[in-house]
């Protein structure tokens, strides 16, 4: 038999879900962000500074999503 408690399921359940959250925000915020600096931005530069916002968007909100979920399974 497992030891493991079934929280523990629904913890990495909440992580992963918010690294999908926070992965759909990334593209959302290339697409969006790569526009924008491209209408105002050199070729080289613009879609360097949408890529760095993207990945930073993106992972403040998947570290966000996932604690905020994870915490819901946690014992009180």
């Amino acid at each position: 038999m497992s030891d493991t408690h079934p929280v523990r399921a629904d913890i990495v359940a909440g992580w992963v879900t918010g690294i999908g959250i926070g992965s759909a925000v990334f593209m959302l915020t290339w697409i969006v962000a790569n526009r924008l600096t491209g209408l105002w931005m050199a070729s080289p530069t613009g879609p360097v500074v949408a890529m760095v916002t993207a990945i930073l968007v993106g992972m403040v909100v998947a570290a966000r999503q996932g604690w905020r979920l994870s915490r819901r399974f946690l014992p009180h």
